[in-house]
C-alpha cells in the first residue's frame, strides 16, 4: 500500500461514521497531512451539515501548517453553492497546496468541475486513489447520478436445497415456513435502515404479512412499497395498521424509472 492508499484508506473510513446523516448527501472522509503525519481529521456528519473538508481544516491545530500539507479527500470537492460554501473555494483559501481525491463527484453541478477549480487555482492534484473502493463507499448516490434510477438490492431467503417458500394457495389458513434465524433477521432490519424505501408484491403482502419497518436495528423505517394490480388488499394488514406510509401501485411501470 502507499502512502496516498493509506490515507485514502483512512478517508473511507472516515466516511462511514455518516452512513446514517449524510443522506441524500454522499458520504465523503478528508484527512490532512503535514510532514508524514495527520493533523486533521473530519467526515460529512449529516445533511446540511459541513462538509468533510470543513470539518478537517477545522481540526487542525496550527492553521499555518495548512500552506505545507496534503488533504485527502474520498469524493471530489464540491464547487457549488448548496447549503454550504464550496469546498475547493476553501481549498484554495487555505493555501493547500495539494489534493488526493478518491473518485470524481458524478452530481451535475460538480463533475469535474471541483478538480479543474483547484487546479487552476495551482495546487496539484492526484485522482484516483483507491478509486473502487470511493465509488463503492457510495454507490447509491453514485448510481443515482450515473444512471438516473436507484440503487436497487434484492434480499429473499432460502433453504439449502434451493426453495424460498411452499407452494401454497389459502393465505388464511397457512402461515409461512420460516428460514430466517434471529441473527439473519437482525441484518435483514439494518439492510433496511441502509434503504429509504423497499418494495413487495401482493403474495408477499398477503402471505407473510409483513411490517416491513425498523424493530432489530436503529434509524429510519424505509417508505413501504407495495405492488398489487388487483388494488385489494385488505385493509387489516400489518403495513397499513402502525402508521407510517405505504404505497401501493397498481403497475409495476408507475413504480420503475424509465
Amino acid at each position: 500500500m502507499t502512502t496516498d492508499e493509506k490515507y485514502m484508506s483512512r478517508c473511507i473510513q472516515l466516511a462511514r461514521n455518516g452512513f446514517y446523516g449524510a443522506a441524500p448527501n454522499p458520504m465523503v472522509g478528508a484527512v490532512i497531512v503535514h510532514d508524514g503525519k495527520i493533523i486533521g481529521e473530519g467526515y460529512h456528519v449529516r445533511c446540511g451539515g459541513p462538509h468533510a473538508e470543513v470539518n478537517a481544516v477545522r481540526s487542525v491545530r496550527n492553521p499555518e501548517l495548512l500552506k505545507e500539507s496534503t488533504i485527502y479527500v474520498s469524493l471530489e470537492p464540491c464547487s457549488h453553492y448548496g447549503k454550504t460554501p464550496p469546498c475547493a473555494d476553501l481549498i484554495v483559501e487555505k493555501g493547500i497546496p495539494r489534493v488526493v481525491v478518491g473518485c470524481m463527484d458524478p452530481f451535475a453541478k460538480v463533475a469535474g468541475r471541483g478538480i479543474r477549480k483547484l487546479q487552476e487555482a495551482g495546487i496539484e492534484v492526484t485522482v484516483g486513489v483507491l478509486e473502487a473502493e470511493c465509488l463503492a463507499l457510495n454507490r447509491r448516490f453514485i448510481t443515482f447520478h450515473t444512471h438516473h434510477r436507484p440503487y436497487i438490492t434484492l434480499k429473499w431467503a432460502e433453504s439449502a436445497d434451493g426453495f424460498m417458500d411452499s407452494l401454497r394457495t389459502d393465505y388464511e389458513k397457512e402461515k409461512p415456513y420460516a428460514f430466517s434465524t434471529p441473527y439473519t433477521r437482525m441484518l435483514v432490519h439494518r439492510c433496511r435502515a441502509e434503504h429509504q424505501a423497499i418494495l413487495v408484491g401482493r403474495q408477499t403482502a398477503l402471505a407473510d404479512n409483513p411490517s416491513l419497518n425498523l424493530r432489530m436495528w436503529p434509524g429510519k423505517s424505509p417508505l413501504r412499497l407495495v405492488m398489487d394490480r388487483r388494488g385489494d388488499l385488505p385493509g387489516h394488514l400489518a403495513l397499513f395498521n402502525d402508521g407510517a406510509e405505504t404505497r401501493v401501485y397498481l403497475d409495476v411501470l408507475s413504480v420503475l424509472p424509465p
